[in-house]
């Protein structure tokens, strides 16, 4: 099979693609500043995280929360879907943990995983025993396939950390299959409070050091731990121009949502904890949107919602191409 994996990839690039080992680095550098500073905190956050033992239970949470925010009733469900595909990509893929188990729910499909960080290559290590499974370092925003040459596209968690997340749905769009579907999320838009902290330190993060970047996260990893640790709730009134939802909640989630990012989750460990702060904080490029926003994307690119989730941390979809019927 391995000599018709390959055959399947080389057909569905605009050129050929020299690999090595199933893998090859396209480009990892951006003209683009901000791009170039976000590719290089996720390479330093997956280089550092690669090491940690709470990698099992992160993939497993994950696994199970990617197949709530895009509509499958389970992993057999996702099987099921995966199995109908011959080219199946994921876009931004990080250590490759998720291209890796689309490769083991689909077999007979090729599975192509690309970033723009370092970590394509480790992935490409990591997961090199599977036949089926590619990688490649590069802009997901200028990818290497053909117009529709994709069954199923995947960007999760990542197209907001595109130096333009319009013109990578578009080119995300443009590869998924007429007949496919193209599964999607983005951040969601927070309370004003929040919003503004974000927004500045977008511009902040680019002037302080990587050790003080981790030296925070650790430090809001510790707020949210001791908040958490409070149980205490309160009843929020609603403040509409703020943004702030009214209703019952603890205090930490309170903070969480409307002032300050202090994620501390004590089923998935500190290790995890800190490194998702650090996910939020050091990167230059994390657009946040509103639902409107999100459909125009989708409709702008002649795209329905198969499915669309939504909750407050984001906006998420599988989306087919409209000429496509219900």
């Amino acid at each position: 099979m391995t000599n018709t994996f390959h055959a399947i990839f080389d057909a569905s690039v605009k050129k050929p693609i020299e690999l090595s080992e199933r893998y090859a680095s396209l480009t990892d550098v951006s003209g683009a500043e901000n791009q170039q500073q976000t590719n290089d905190v996720f390479t330093e956050k997956w280089d550092k995280y690669a090491a940690t033992d709470e990698l099992e239970k992160f993939y497993a949470f994950q696994r199970d929360w990617y197949l709530k925010l895009y509509g499958f009733d389970s992993e057999a469900a996702l099987a099921t879907h995966l199995g109908k595909c011959r080219i199946i990509v994921d876009a931004g893929c990080g250590l490759g943990y998720k291209a890796a188990w689309f490769a083991r729910l689909a077999p007979g499909a090729v599975v192509v995983g690309i970033d723009y960080s370092g970590a394509a290559k480790q992935a490409s290590e990591l997961f090199g025993e599977l036949d089926n499974l590619f990688f490649l370092q590069g802009d997901i925003a200028k990818t290497p396939f053909k117009d529709g040459a994709v069954d199923y596209v995947s960007c999760d968690q990542v197209i907001m950390h595109t130096e333009s997340p319009e013109a990578t749905f578009a080119e995300l769009s443009r590869i998924t299959a007429s007949a496919g579907q193209f599964a999607c999320y983005f951040y969601a838009k927070k309370a004003l409070p929040r919003e503004l902290l974000d927004d500045y330190f977008r511009m902040h993060c680019k002037e302080v050091t990587s050790e003080q970047l981790w030296e925070m996260s650790e430090q809001l990893t510790e707020l949210g731990k001791r908040l958490s640790e409070l149980t205490v709730n309160i009843d929020v009134p609603e403040i509409p121009l703020l943004g702030i939802k009214g209703g019952e909640m603890d205090i930490q989630r309170f903070v969480y949502w409307n002032f300050l990012k202090c994620f501390w989750n004590e089923e998935l460990g500190k290790d995890t904890s800190i490194v998702t702060n650090f996910d939020w904080y050091s990167p230059s490029n994390a657009r946040r949107f509103s639902e409107d926003e999100v459909r125009r994307i989708v409709a702008d690119n002649g795209m329905k919602a198969a499915t669309f989730h939504s909750e407050e941390a984001a906006y998420s979809g599988r989306f087919a191409h409209s000429t496509v019927p219900d």
